[in-house]
């Protein structure tokens, strides 16, 4: 009770180098009290155990705790697998990252334009979307017929832009080419051969044990998830699984068991202006020099947060079932893990200030921008609210694990802030 009281009062922070484990644990101790985490951690060092615990429940109706081995939605997460099984075929030269998508998929529109490198790197142009579709019960060829119909964001190959269509169509290539189901395929040649027995691939009809239900937050509070179709909603998202599996996976990608050296190099490649290889992004703006390989996901309650940092052998992922935010948590984690000074989650209270004050904040700073509009300060958009606790001091709306502090100088200009993620510091400038 006495470490909460401290928490709720004012923040402190725990310093990974001191007891990397202890860290860790008081880290996630707090992230459960003041920001309710429901969902399990694993963190690694050189395949030694750091942290492994669940927390929350898997299912609120029974009051069911989630333990090591529960089940859950990976969501984006996904999208490393379909990769890993298009470097599959291509070893196996059932297709090429040359070929273009009218090979498999003739009736897609512009599909002479785009290759399946494109597809696997996010350079196609293809579209986000897929929410309301997911959410549908249409079958597989009608969801086709309605994504067919979906604009190009920008002409193929000329940039980078995230695309869940992009991996939904490697499913539906994967199925063309190996002449087996997505899951079928996913299972035989990589869940089974790295040992993962605890993980597979959804569909609307099997029961599948110790799984979590996800909920996900309304202005009336956590509710359920919404029905979602399985049956299309796959490629980039469809596998479900636990942290001990992924350690699995982390483990048998750093060696030749189930990917060449050749196929890794591929995937573990930047392409493109946002860094993306195949199924993961590579070296994001946090690494501080640790070379990391990751990948998020979120989808309703489901949020999720995969990392390598390969050269410190050091292995992160939070899985939830409540919608915490799994990223910016494993943000913290990676962090102690590396020995960086954190500080530990606390309870944001709004206060009311002189809102002229905003003036002397407003301006860019690095690669973010502080605007002033109606009296309210926000972070990069109006749609993001920023929250004073105190002059200097703000949280973010959206999420409290953010904030913003205003560094005055020697003559009392804001030329500089502390951002802060997950616990994690960073100064940056403002722009001259």
């Amino acid at each position: 009770m006495k470490l909460i009281l401290i928490i709720l009062l004012f923040p402190f922070f725990i310093f990974g180098q001191k007891n990397g484990s202890a860290s860790l644990a008081e880290y996630m101790q707090a992230q459960v009290e003041i920001n309710n985490f429901s969902g399990t951690v694993l963190v690694t060092k050189e395949g030694k155990v750091l942290l492994k615990k669940a927390y929350g429940l898997a299912d609120y109706e029974w009051n069911i705790k989630n333990t090591i081995d529960t089940k859950f939605q990976l969501a984006s997460v996904t999208k490393q697998f379909t990769a890993t099984a298009i470097l599959l075929l291509i070893e196996k030269k059932k297709l090429s990252l040359d070929d273009k998508l009218s090979k498999f998929l003739p009736d897609y529109p512009k599909a002479d334009s785009v290759t399946i490198h494109m597809l696997l790197s996010h350079t196609s142009g293809l579209a986000m979307g897929f929410k309301e579709i997911a959410l549908s019960s249409m079958n597989k060829d009608s969801a086709y017929a309605e994504i067919k119909k979906m604009p190009y964001e920008f002409s193929p190959g000329t940039k980078s832009g995230y695309s869940n269509i992009g991996y939904y169509l490697l499913a539906r290539i994967i199925e063309k080419v190996s002449g087996e189901k997505y899951a079928v395929f996913l299972k035989k040649n990589i869940f089974d051969k790295a040992g993962m027995n605890n993980t597979g691939v959804s569909n609307n009809e099997s029961i599948v044990e110790k799984k979590a239900k996800a909920y996900y937050h309304t202005e009336n509070g956590l509710v359920h998830n919404p029905y979602i179709n399985w049956e299309i909603n796959v490629g980039h998202d469809g596998v479900y699984s636990t942290v001990e599996d992924l350690a699995l996976w982390d483990k048998a990608l750093y060696g030749t068991g189930i990917l060449s050296a050749q196929m890794k190099k591929l995937m573990f490649t930047p392409y493109g202006d946002e860094n993306w290889g195949y199924g993961f992004i590579i070296n994001p703006f946090y690494n501080h020099g640790h070379q990391l390989i990751a990948h998020d996901g979120g989808f309703f309650g489901t949020m999720t947060s995969f990392n390598r940092f390969t050269d410190d052998k050091i292995f992160v992922t939070v899985l939830s079932n409540n919608e915490s935010f799994s990223y910016i948590i494993s943000y913290g984690l990676s962090a102690i893990a590396l020995g960086k000074e954190v500080e530990l989650p606390y309870k944001h209270h709004r206060i009311e200030i002189n809102t002229s004050l905003y003036d002397q904040y407003v301006g860019t700073y690095d690669t973010i921008t502080i605007l002033k509009t109606d009296g309210k300060l926000y972070f990069n958009s109006t749609e993001m609210e920023l929250i004073p606790e105190s002059k200097t001091k703000f949280f973010r709306a959206d999420n409290n694990d953010r904030t913003i502090e205003f560094i005055p100088d020697s003559k009392g200009l804001y030329n500089s802030v502390i951002l802060t993620k997950g616990g994690v510091k960073e100064v940056i400038k403002r722009s001259k």
